[in-house]
C-alpha cells in the first residue's frame, strides 16, 4: 500500500511538473480601446493587475534592463514608462503625433518612436529621457525593427507602401523597398539574414535581402471558407534560430505556423477574433497573441504547435511584451 501510495504521489507530482511553465514571467499587455495596461502571470496563466494609462495604447516593450516596460499612448502623444517593481507610471518620454510602435537599440540608450501623424520617427535619449532628432520617412510610418548589427533602422510606411532602410550613424534614409499595400510589421531574422515585413490589406509577407535591399519572396496564405480580403497579416513572431515563424492574420482570427527557411505556411491555428500582435516568452516554450475583437490572449505551445489557454484581458488588445520578473 505505501509503495502504491508513493507512486501516485509520483505520478501526480510527474503531472503537476509537466503542466507548470519552468520559471515564471510576467506579460504586459496594451488594451488600445480601454486605455489600461494588463499584467498577466504566465505561471499561473491569471491577470494580476490592470494598470490605467493614458489614451489609446498600443506599441508597448520592456526596456533592456527589464526594469520598465514602455507603452506608447497614441491619443496623448507620449510614451509613458512604467515601473515593473511598483507597477505604476512613473515617467513620460517626449514623442511626435500619434506614436504607435517603437523600438531599442541592444544597448538600450537609444529609442525610436513612428509618429502616424506627422510621417516622422522620433528619436530619443533614454538615458537623458530627451528628445534628440527626428527623422523625415513616408506616410503613416508604424513598423519599427532595428538590424541585428544594431547599424540599420527599419520603418514602415502603411501609405507610402515602403520599407525605408536609415543609418543609425546618419540617421539618413538609405534605401526604399516597395511592398504591398499597407506593410503594418518588421522583424530581421537573428542572424540578420533576412527580413520580414507584414502587408495587412495586401495580404501578404515580403522576403527582403538586407544587403541587397530587394524583395526576394513573399507568402501568400489561403484559409479554405475565407475571402483572400479577410485574411490581413500583422505581427510576426520568429524563433531565435529562424526556423519557423508565426504570423497573425487579423480578422481571420487565425496564425499562421511558417517554415523559416522554405517560407512554406505549414498550418493555420485559430485563435480569437482580430488578431493583432504577439510575444514569446524568453524560453520560447509559449506565443502569446493579442486578438482584439475577442478582448483576450491566446496562449500558443510553441513545440507543438496548438493553442493551449486563453486569458481574458482589457478593451481590444493590441501590443504585447514578455519579460522575466
Amino acid at each position: 500500500m505505501k509503495r502504491m501510495w508513493r507512486r501516485c504521489l509520483l505520478t501526480g507530482m510527474l503531472v503537476w511538473l509537466a503542466a507548470t511553465p519552468a520559471s515564471a514571467f510576467v506579460a504586459y499587455v496594451s488594451n488600445e480601446k480601454g486605455n489600461t495596461v494588463t499584467v498577466i502571470d504566465t505561471n499561473s496563466w491569471t491577470v494580476t493587475k490592470t494598470i490605467k494609462v493614458g489614451q489609446r495604447p498600443r506599441g508597448i516593450e520592456f526596456s533592456r534592463d527589464g526594469k520598465f516596460v514602455m507603452v506608447a499612448v497614441g491619443d496623448d502623444d507620449t510614451i509613458q514608462v512604467i515601473d515593473t517593481k511598483t507597477q505604476e507610471i512613473v515617467d513620460t518620454l517626449p514623442s511626435g503625433p500619434d506614436p504607435e510602435l517603437f523600438t531599442q537599440d541592444a544597448a538600450g540608450k537609444t529609442m525610436y518612436v513612428a509618429n502616424e501623424n506627422d510621417n516622422t520617427v522620433t528619436v530619443i535619449d533614454l538615458e537623458k529621457r530627451a528628445r534628440i532628432g527626428d527623422i523625415q520617412v513616408g506616410v503613416e510610418p508604424e513598423g519599427m525593427t532595428i538590424s541585428p548589427d544594431g547599424k540599420i533602422l527599419i520603418n514602415t510606411s502603411e501609405t507610402t507602401n515602403m520599407a525605408h532602410f536609415i543609418d543609425t550613424s546618419t540617421r539618413q534614409i538609405v534605401a526604399n523597398v516597395l511592398v504591398d499595400s499597407r506593410p503594418r510589421f518588421a522583424q530581421f531574422k537573428r542572424d540578420g539574414s533576412e527580413l520580414w515585413v507584414s502587408s495587412e490589406i495586401g495580404g501578404t509577407v515580403s522576403i527582403i535581402d538586407p544587403v541587397k535591399r530587394e524583395v526576394t519572396g513573399k507568402i501568400t496564405f489561403e484559409i479554405p471558407g475565407l475571402r483572400n480580403e479577410a485574411i490581413q497579416p500583422v505581427g510576426i513572431g520568429m524563433t531565435k534560430d529562424g526556423k519557423t515563424a508565426f504570423v497573425a492574420l487579423g480578422p481571420a482570427n487565425r496564425v499562421a505556423v511558417v517554415d523559416g527557411t522554405s517560407h512554406k505556411v505549414l498550418k493555420y491555428l485559430l485563435v480569437g477574433q482580430r488578431v493583432w500582435h504577439m510575444d514569446f516568452t524568453p524560453d520560447e516554450k509559449y506565443l502569446l497573441v493579442t486578438n482584439g475583437v475577442s478582448n483576450d490572449v491566446s496562449v500558443i505551445d510553441v513545440a507543438s504547435q496548438k493553442v493551449i489557454k486563453t486569458i481574458q484581458v482589457g478593451e481590444l488588445p493590441w501590443g504585447i511584451t514578455i519579460a522575466q520578473p
